[in-house]
């Protein structure tokens, strides 16, 4: 698992950062392509699907198959540093602040789309900041995450095989539990995107939580959960779950979400949210059967505890998939489409060409 940490190398730079000189481009996207590689390409090598797979036979008392051994780029704690640690914002004594990114993704071995997408996310974001890159032992994480993400893989993933069904695609619902404590806060971004501003900008969106939030993220943009949720809607008809900003609540996207795993770890309503129980609870309550990971997950407690997440504009992650709208929903798909200001982030979600602007 790549981690890109770092922020501004100077305090002359704080509102935003030069270029990148191509090399360091070249430097980084070699460092993720050694990320993509530890997990997905090559014969032998563990995935997070088939950790996962080791661990629940070992806990059936199965023959669990052993681990391969982890590349040593992945044991490896830096790969070459591509900028300096952030200093304070009022160039004081605060000290340096590192700035934790995640970018996740997989199944990329044939996916030429895929790292296409990679090559587009990269330029883009290194065209405007550096970074340098941190590696972690998947093995390691899987231990912690496992018993979580079982419980939840049944409620928010179409079956096997499906691109969502992967367990990397819950890793966001337990962060908090399995990365070191001394991460406070990091943010989580899908590999279809197209950054148009520094990314240390949008880290000081977590300045804006209220008490109790725990998550940034911005509305799902298609009318994705007014379908997902047509049985509690039709029973429910007054209901504003899965209705258009700003009145209803249309669910939440997860290309871009804020993390504040200090939050997490403090917050009693979040720990219990995390129980099987509660889960199954809330999808009965609901009648919720997902298939987007992650983003089910916060959507359906967002449906019951919007206090637990700061909402960001959608300026910060501007989707521009427009499926629903060719399937059914072309007389409300406006409502929960359209998006006014200054794009910071794009989202190619679904395929969908980023334009070129």
């Amino acid at each position: 698992m790549g981690i890109l940490r770092g922020g501004p190398p100077c305090a002359r730079a704080m509102a935003r950062l030069g270029a990148v000189r191509s090399h360091y481009c070249a430097l980084l996207l070699a460092a993720a392509l050694a990320v993509c590689a530890f997990y997905y390409l090559g014969s032998g090598r563990e995935t997070f699907s088939s950790a996962t797979k080791r661990l629940k036979e070992a806990r059936a008392g199965a023959p669990a198959a052993p681990s391969p051994p982890v590349p040593e780029l992945a044991r490896g704690s830096v790969a070459p540093a591509l900028g300096a640690k952030a200093k304070s914002l009022d160039g004081g004594g605060a000290g340096p602040v590192d700035y934790h990114l995640l970018m996740m993704f997989t199944k990329a071995e044939h996916n030429a789309a895929l790292q296409a997408k990679a090559r587009v996310a990269l330029r883009s974001l290194l065209r405007l900041a550096k970074f340098e890159v941190v590696f972690h032992d998947v093995a390691v994480l899987m231990d912690k995450l496992f018993p979580v993400v079982e419980a939840m893989q049944k409620h928010f993933s179409a079956g096997s095989g499906t691109y969502y069904s992967d367990s990397i695609f819950f890793l966001s619902v337990a962060m908090h539990q399995i990365m070191p404590k001394e991460i406070l806060r990091i943010i989580q971004l899908d590999l279809d995107l197209k950054y148009k501003t520094n990314i240390r900008e949008l880290f000081e969106e977590f300045d804006s939580f209220l008490p109790g939030a725990v998550i940034g993220i911005a509305r799902e943009m298609q009318p994705v959960y007014r379908h997902t949720f047509w049985q509690f809607r039709h029973e429910n008809p007054k209901t504003r779950v899965g209705g258009p900003p700003p009145e209803g609540l249309p669910g939440f996207n997860s290309g871009v979400m804020l993390l504040n795993l200090e939050a997490m770890r403090q917050s009693p309503l979040y720990s219990r949210l995390l129980e099987p129980a509660q889960v199954q609870q809330l999808a009965d309550k609901y009648h919720f059967r997902g298939h987007l990971g992650d983003q089910d997950f916060f959507t359906m407690i967002g449906m019951e505890h919007p206090e637990l997440f700061h909402v960001l504009d959608c300026t910060w992650n501007r989707q521009l998939c427009t499926w629903w709208r060719d399937h059914g929903y072309s007389d409300v798909f406006e409502a929960y489409f359209r998006c006014e200001g200054h794009i910071r982030i794009y989202h190619g979600n679904c395929n969908t060409p980023i334009p070129e602007v």
